[in-house]
């Protein structure tokens, strides 16, 4: 296979894992607003703690859909570090998201409902770039290829390319092979 078509495939890969990503995201992403919202609404507890406390909530979420949908195909083999680290990252990007609400909240003094949520959502952003990054560096690490274990080229983290030319599937086959995977 050319170095063109092994691009291809790397940025192929690459792109289903930000899509799914971004579809866990989501969810998470409305579990944190309903939740925060929640509590800002019927609760006495401060912006920024009920904030956190969503994120918490939307975390644990988060980790079901990461697990087994967007990494089902990852390494499960230390399933006690996976979790550590995955808890910790988390934490960090709660660090993150909750720093943007605190400073819009205590700093500048914007803490209407509409600010806060304008504000939860800017620091989920942010927060999410960290946590793409550190869960798939870190995390949820792919398996080396057979072949390159075998040989002793396999990088840690890496995509090995294809050998050779790469045939592309059927739509009936890919439908198959998906539901053979689950």
């Amino acid at each position: 296979m050319s170095e063109r078509g092994a691009l291809r495939a790397r940025l192929d890969v690459l792109a289903r894992e930000i899509a799914k990503f971004g579809v866990v995201g989501a969810v998470g992403l409305v579990v944190n607003i309903a939740v925060s919202n929640l509590l800002w609404r019927y609760t006495d507890i401060p912006t920024v703690r009920a904030g956190l406390m969503a994120t918490f909530v939307a975390i644990l979420c988060n980790y079901v859909g990461f697990r087994y949908w967007t990494y089902r195909d990852r390494d499960k083999s230390g399933r006690t570090r996976e979790l550590t680290l995955f808890l910790l990252f988390s934490a960090v990007g709660a660090v993150i998201e909750t720093g943007v609400l605190y400073a819009a909240t205590y700093g500048f003094g914007w803490n209407s409902p509409v600010q806060s949520n304008v504000f939860k959502i800017v620091g989920i952003g942010v927060a999410t770039l960290f946590r793409f990054w550190s869960y798939r560096s870190w995390v949820f690490k792919a398996l080396p290829d057979k072949e390159a274990v075998l040989s002793g080229t396999a990088e840690a983290g890496a995509v090995p390319a294809p050998a050779g030319p790469v045939p592309v599937p059927s739509p009936a086959a890919r439908v198959e092979a998906d539901a053979a995977r689950r």
